[in-house]
């Protein structure tokens, strides 16, 4: 089966224009199958090339007077839009492939062992009962969470352990002297750790 003659076409756009409702199906019966036909040679995906004829038809009968008959056939106006897109079909779902391949990766290299995250759980179980055990201060307990987490900035510190102060240097002061002195309880806590792996 091919494209109707260029007297259908002009027929059926004509029809198209006046919002003919069985004109619409037979433009999905008279197309389809050829657009699909003919794009078999920029993909072998039976879903990308139906989605690529329907969208084209889509396209078309959602603005049917941006054709211009004057210019060239129907046929070849509508597999035009069918070969964009197609060609925007296959960028997305390489770009889909090359995030998906990134993210496996990033998780392969990622994921620890089951018996190494086991280890690294009790560790840290152990770890938040000897810091409850010291009985910090709510102040002293936020800004060790975020020293711990690799905060550095000062204000953040001196806000999470309620520094105020009007100098610049009196607050890098007092943040360094805070930061200091948790930064030895833990020192602590890891000699006390390798004391109690030795005995």
């Amino acid at each position: 089966m091919n494209f109707p003659s260029l007297i259908v076409e002009l027929v059926l756009h004509a029809r198209i224009l006046a919002d003919d409702p069985v004109a619409t199906a037979q433009v999905f019966k008279v197309y389809v199958p050829q657009m699909i036909r003919l794009l078999r040679q920029q993909s072998q995906d039976p879903d990308e090339l139906h989605d690529a004829a329907i969208e084209a038809l889509f396209f078309y009968l959602n603005e049917p007077g941006r054709f211009d008959p004057q210019r060239g056939r129907l046929s070849t106006y509508l597999m035009q839009k069918a070969r964009k897109v197609l060609v925007d079909l296959y960028r997305s779902r390489t770009a889909r492939e090359r995030r998906d391949e990134r993210f496996g990766l990033v998780v392969e290299l990622g994921s620890t062992p089951p018996n190494e995250e086991m280890e690294r759980r009790a560790e840290l179980a152990l770890l938040r009962q000897r810091l409850e055990a010291l009985d910090l201060s709510a102040r002293d307990q936020r800004a060790l969470r975020l020293i711990l987490e690799g905060e550095r900035s000062t204000r953040v510190l001196a806000e999470a352990l309620g520094v105020k102060s009007t100098s610049e240097e009196e607050i890098r002061r007092e943040v360094k002297r805070h930061r200091d002195r948790l930064m030895k309880m833990l020192e602590r806590l890891g000699k006390e750790d390798s004391d109690d792996d030795e005995s």
